[in-house]
Order: C-alpha cells, then sequence, then structure tokens
C-alpha cells in the first residue's frame, strides 16, 4: 500500500494534496488495473447509463412501448446488455477521452445509434407489445437514444473536468509560471490539450499570439488571442496590469521564420524580461504516456542570421582521398576541423598538437566516430620547426589546416614573446613546411582581432596573416605554387577559454556575471559554423579565379553586445537577470577593444561567388620585407626582449599602409602572361 502511494507520487510536488492525486489517479485509471477490467468498469457505466436513462423514458412516456418495459422488467436489462455490447464492438473503449473533441461526440454518437438499434431490433423480435406499435417505438427510441447520449457525453466530460480539477490542485497555479503561446490557432489548441493532460503540469498559459492580426479577440480552448508578436511589449504590460506577467514566450520549435525575425522577437522579450522557450511535438515518456515537452532554446538559436550551409561537392573534392594535416588538432576550431573533414573520407588525417591530453582526447574521438579513418597523432609544436619537417618529411600532407595558435587576449597581452612565437613565428614554420614539402594548400585559421589590432595578441594573428598573404601573392607567377589562404571570423560560441564558458562556470558557481564593459559588442558565430567558413572558401578558392592573397570572411550579420548575451544565458537558465544573478562590469582588459571590426583600414571589401562570404582584397607588406622582420622578431624572442617585440610588432603592420607591392607584382604578372600568350601565337 505504501508502496503504491510512494508510486503515485513521484514526481509529484511534495506539498501536492494527496486526494488531488489519488482523484487523478483513479479518473485516469478507473479501476486501477489495466487491460479487461478497465473495459469491464467502463461498460458496466454506459449499461447504468443505458438502463437508468431507459428508465427514466419509460416512466416519462406512457403508452405500449412503456408498457412492454413495465409488464418485462428483464427486457430493459437485456436491452442494456445489448447496446453495451454493441457499443464494445464499435471500438469505442478503445478511445481516450482525455481529450474530447468533436469527432469523438461524432463516433460516440455513431456508437450510440449502433447499440440502440441494435437493442431495440431484438426487443421487436422478442415483444409483441413493441411490434404492435411501431410508430410509437420509432419516437420511444429516439427520445431514448438523444438522452442516452447526452449521458454518455455528460459523463465523459464530468470525468475530464474531474481530473482537470484534481490536475489543476497538485501544481497549485501560484506555482505555476506563466507563459504566452505563439503560433498558429491549430497548434495553440493542441499544446493546451496536451499541457492540460500533463500529471504535473507547471505552466499557466495566459495568452497566445498568432501572426494573423485578423484573430485578435478570438479564444482558443480557453485561452485568448491578444495580438501579433509586435505588440508584445504592449501585450505583456497589460497582463502585469492583472497580476498575470509571463515568464516566458513560447513557440513551435519548426516555426518557419526568418532568423532576423527571430532576433527582433528575442530583442523584444528581452525588453519585457521574457524567456524564449520552444515546444517540442508531441512527446512519450518512459511508459507511453503523451507530453509536450517545453525547452529553452539553445544560445546559438539566436544569433540572428541565417546559419551558414555547406556546399559538400565542392568540399568533397578538395578533401577526399587527400592527405590533411591540421594543427591544433585538439583545440576547439582544430577538433571540429577533424570531425567535418573525416567525413569526407580523407586518405588520413595528421593530428598535430603540443598538448598530450588534447591530442589524446581529439584521436580517441576521432576513431570512435570513424573507425575506417587512418589518423596519425603528432606531438610537435609548430614553434619546433626541425620537429614540424620531420612530420612533414615523413607524412607529405597535400592539404594543410593550420588552427594552431595561442588566442587569449590578456595572457597574451602579458607574454608578448610567447605569443610571438607561437603565432607568428609557428605560422611561418607551418608555411615554410607547405612549401618545402609540396603540399598543395595551407587554409590559416585568423580572428576579427587581426583588423586594426590594439593589442598583442591582435597583432601576432596579423603579422601571420602578411605572411600567409605574400607567399599567396608570390605564387602568382607560378601555378604549381602552393595556395595560402586565410579564413577570419569572430568569437566562436563555446569555444575553450571564450566567454560563454566564462559566464556558465560563473553561473553554476552562483557569482555575479562579469563583463568588462556595458558597450563592448562582439561578433559571434557557432564552432560548425566557422568551421564550413574554412572549408567551403578554400576548397572554393582552390577551383575558382579567386585572386590570390584574398582573405574571406563570414558574414555574421551584426555585432551583439556582451551584456545582452549574459541576459540571454540568464533567462535561458530560467532566472532573473539583474535579481537572481547579477551583472557586474569590470572594465576593459589590456589589449581588448570595445568594438571589433571585420576589415583592415587599408583592404577593400569585395562580394564574395561564395553564399555567406565576403573577401577583403589585401594590401600586403613584401615578402623579403617579413623575412627580414621575422629574423629580427625571433631575435628579440629569444632574447626575451618583450618592449623590443612589441615595438618590432607595430612598425611591421604600419608597412602595408605604404605598400603598392601588391600592386606592382600583379602588374608583373600581366606582362608576363601577356609575353606568353605573344609567344604562343
Amino acid at each position: 500500500m505504501l508502496d503504491d502511494l510512494a508510486d503515485r507520487r513521484a514526481g509529484v510536488p511534495a506539498d501536492a494534496p494527496v486526494w488531488a492525486v489519488l482523484l487523478h489517479d483513479l479518473l485516469t485509471r478507473p479501476t486501477g488495473f489495466p487491460g479487461p477490467a478497465r473495459f469491464a468498469a467502463l461498460m458496466l457505466i454506459d449499461a447504468s447509463l443505458i438502463l437508468v436513462t431507459l428508465l427514466l423514458v419509460v416512466m416519462a412516456v406512457p403508452g405500449d412501448v412503456s408498457a412492454a418495459f413495465y409488464d418485462r422488467p428483464s427486457l430493459m436489462v437485456f436491452f442494456s446488455l445489448v447496446a453495451v455490447f454493441t457499443i464494445c464492438l464499435t471500438g469505442l473503449y478503445w478511445r481516450s477521452w482525455r481529450f474530447l473533441s468533436f469527432g469523438d461526440c461524432i463516433a460516440l454518437s455513431t456508437a450510440v445509434a449502433g447499440g440502440a438499434a441494435a437493442a431495440w431490433g431484438l426487443c421487436l423480435i422478442i415483444s409483441t407489445k413493441i411490434r404492435s406499435a411501431p410508430l410509437e417505438a420509432v419516437g420511444f427510441g429516439l427520445l431514448h437514444s438523444a438522452l442516452l447520449l447526452v449521458a454518455m457525453i455528460g459523463v465523459r466530460t464530468i470525468r475530464r473536468g474531474l481530473r482537470e480539477f484534481a490536475l489543476a490542485h497538485i501544481v497549485p497555479p501560484g506555482a505555476r509560471h506563466n507563459i504566452l503561446l505563439l503560433g498558429e490557432l491549430d497548434w495553440i489548441r493542441s499544446l493546451m490539450d496536451m499541457l492540460r493532460a500533463e500529471r504535473v503540469n507547471r505552466f499557466n498559459v495566459v495568452g497566445a499570439l498568432t501572426f494573423d492580426s485578423r484573430e485578435t479577440r478570438l479564444q482558443v480552448a480557453g485561452v485568448p488571442v491578444l495580438g501579433s508578436p509586435d505588440k508584445l511589449p504592449h501585450i505583456v504590460e497589460m497582463l502585469a496590469m492583472r497580476g498575470q506577467k509571463p515568464e516566458s514566450l513560447v513557440i513551435r520549435s519548426d516555426t518557419a521564420m526568418p532568423r532576423r525575425s527571430f532576433s527582433h522577437l528575442v530583442k523584444l522579450a528581452d525588453q519585457c524580461d521574457l524567456t524564449v522557450a520552444h515546444a517540442n511535438d508531441l512527446q512519450k515518456t518512459k511508459d507511453g504516456t503523451p507530453r509536450i515537452e517545453i525547452k529553452q532554446f539553445e544560445l546559438a538559436d539566436l544569433l540572428g542570421r541565417p546559419e551558414v550551409s555547406l556546399q559538400r561537392n565542392i568540399v568533397d573534392r578538395l578533401i577526399r582521398a587527400r592527405r590533411i594535416l591540421v594543427t591544433g588538432a585538439g583545440g576547439t576550431i582544430g577538433g571540429e576541423l577533424v570531425r567535418q573533414i573525416a567525413t569526407f573520407r580523407p586518405a588520413e588525417i595528421v593530428l598535430l598538437d603540443h598538448s598530450e591530453f588534447n591530442l589524446y582526447s581529439i584521436e580517441m574521438q576521432a576513431r570512435d566516430m570513424f573507425p575506417d579513418l587512418i589518423c596519425r597523432p603528432e606531438l610537435c609544436s609548430i614553434r619546433d620547426s626541425a620537429a614540424l619537417n620531420d612530420v612533414f618529411q615523413r607524412h607529405q600532407p597535400e592539404v594543410v589546416f593550420h588552427a594552431a595558435a595561442l588566442k587569449h587576449v590578456p595572457i597574451v597581452e602579458a607574454n608578448p614573446c610567447e605569443g610571438a612565437h607561437t603565432n607568428v613565428l609557428g605560422t611561418r614554420n607551418v608555411a615554410d613546411a607547405v612549401c618545402a614539402y609540396g603540399s598543395l594548400a595551407m587554409i590559416q585559421v585568423s580572428t576579427d582581432k587581426a583588423v586594426n589590432p590594439v593589442g598583442v595578441m591582435g597583432a601576432t594573428k596579423r603579422l601571420g596573416e602578411l605572411y600567409c598573404q605574400a607567399l599567396d601573392l608570390i605564387g602568382q607567377c607560378d601555378p604549381d605554387s602552393p595556395r595560402f589562404m586565410t579564413v577570419r571570423f569572430g568569437n566562436v560560441l563555446g569555444s575553450s577559454g571564450s566567454l560563454v564558458p566564462l559566464l556558465q562556470q560563473q553561473m553554476a558557481a552562483g557569482k555575479p556575471l562579469t563583463i568588462t564593459h556595458p558597450d563592448i559588442k562582439r561578433y559571434f558565430m557557432t564552432v560548425g559554423e566557422a568551421v564550413q567558413l574554412i572549408l567551403q572558401s578554400s576548397a572554393r578558392a582552390m577551383e575558382t579565379n579567386i585572386d590570390r592573397g584574398t582573405i574571406f570572411v563570414l558574414d555574421m550579420g551584426e555585432p551583439i553586445k556582451i551584456v545582452d548575451i549574459a541576459r540571454r544565458m540568464i533567462r535561458l537558465a530560467g532566472l532573473r537577470p539583474d535579481i537572481d544573478v547579477p551583472i557586474k562590469f569590470v572594465g576593459l582588459r589590456p589589449g581588448e577593444k570595445l568594438y571589433e571590426e571585420l576589415f583592415d583600414a587599408t583592404e577593400e571589401q569585395l562580394r564574395s561567388t561564395i553564399p555567406g562570404i565576403i573577401e577583403a582584397s589585401p594590401c600586403p607588406v613584401p615578402l623579403e620585407k617579413l623575412v627580414n622582420a621575422f629574423t629580427a622578431l625571433a631575435s628579440l624572442i629569444h632574447a626575451h626582449d618583450e618592449d623590443g617585440v612589441r615595438d618590432l610588432m607595430k612598425e611591421m603592420l604600419r608597412a602595408p599602409a605604404q605598400s603598392n607591392w601588391a600592386k606592382t607584382l600583379r602588374e608583373l604578372t600581366r606582362e608576363i602572361d601577356l609575353v606568353g600568350k605573344a609567344a604562343n601565337e
């Protein structure tokens, strides 16, 4: 008995009344037993209704038919049994009445008509009095059928009402989350039915929004339609005045809404202090009970722009059956590169990383996810030119993805020699190995912090870009020379050491969320988008006549305020910004800008033929000048002269503004092409 009571209260709030739980379970499972006992109980209830309604009609309508039933009371029992048995044969007892609908009423009417017709048919055969008054029997039968139909629908409606009454007391209205629904009327109706059927319903729907303004002032399943999403602030204010302020706006998970429109909706919800959530379609629990699941959106869903779609055919031609090397393979970008590249069936992937644990982790992932893939883990630092050349000599990679870098702005700012050693000289080592061992292409992963940099990290990434640009441009005279491509993007959601994991850790620890400045903005993208950009732009550049030295930039829409990201994260956790979780502004960190840019002042912005990508035409530094400067930089790093490293990098970054090298190189290339054509003619 105690065990049964414990099972009944599983998942139910501790303060829920026992009577409400028992009443709900009794009405959901009438007998407490599954199978035949349930059907027997339902048939007994309906047989009783048939008998009672028949007795009422007999008492109310005098005549030969009533006299026949008076003379033979057993005939009424026989009538009831035949009718209920016929109703059973129609399949009525296999229907769920938790969601009473117009279709169910039609089915019930058909079953009642069939049951009554069968019972009256047999009574006509048995009773001569009923046969002697056929017209009276027809009228009597119609009246009884109508009364019976009302009684059966009424009993089922009362049962549903009592069940919802019990549900309402399992979770009191004051303990529920007020929510607004946004969607089509049909979906709102079905969602309301499912929520009302939940044993533990923690949501109180205070209103509905639709995209069609003509549906305002209607009611759906007892819920008022209050207007369109554009009027959300006014609607929330009105509900707050009534004491029904919603906490969440719930939309259908597969709502066909453009990402920019969705972003606008999220901003309106932010203004109203609402969490945006989505309701999945019909789900089932472990015991098979249908239910609706309401979930918060992932932060990546709130970027407010279309996601990049990968053109697999062109990437397949770059990757398939080729030897691929990924530097920084154990990092966030490098690991995602490995996982996506593996789907294109390369001949082998060389995983290069200086961290033993990161290298082990990505190797185990790759072998588990792609058992047929040939993985070659190499524990190596890109700073070590000799070790790096040995890796290239042994594996002869055809395409190199360079994702290894030091990226944490304050740490690199405090350690300029280490940052320059990895991000500048390490990139040079990789690029030189590509040239020395005949690789087809090197794709360098860069960042928007390399544009007009104010800190050491951005400066080191910009110098790596300039070196690769120079190598790419110098190869214009030789069609067989390697391609060097740079891909630039903004902050990657969820990458190691980035904003989102830090804020998540602070929130989990119950600490205030620390933001550097209330106006600081950043471009955001998902790690999947970042890698798709790398693969798609590099593959397209290898097959088309895109100018050498071009930088590829993801069109990431508008930058988003960091404080808005923090507020959305708090709401996604079901908490209230500045109330449950405070936000603290701590000031800009060393080397950090208030606004990031995507293009250098010396670069010409071009619309790309690649969807979702913008190209930048470079103003590079001559290769010879970079080689000499990098030699000097290596000496300063070896001497650990931090001030000298900073000064030299600043001097090198001023060079592109006065450089005409790219223009001169292109003119020389055109002259060579013209001479070649003339010779052929």
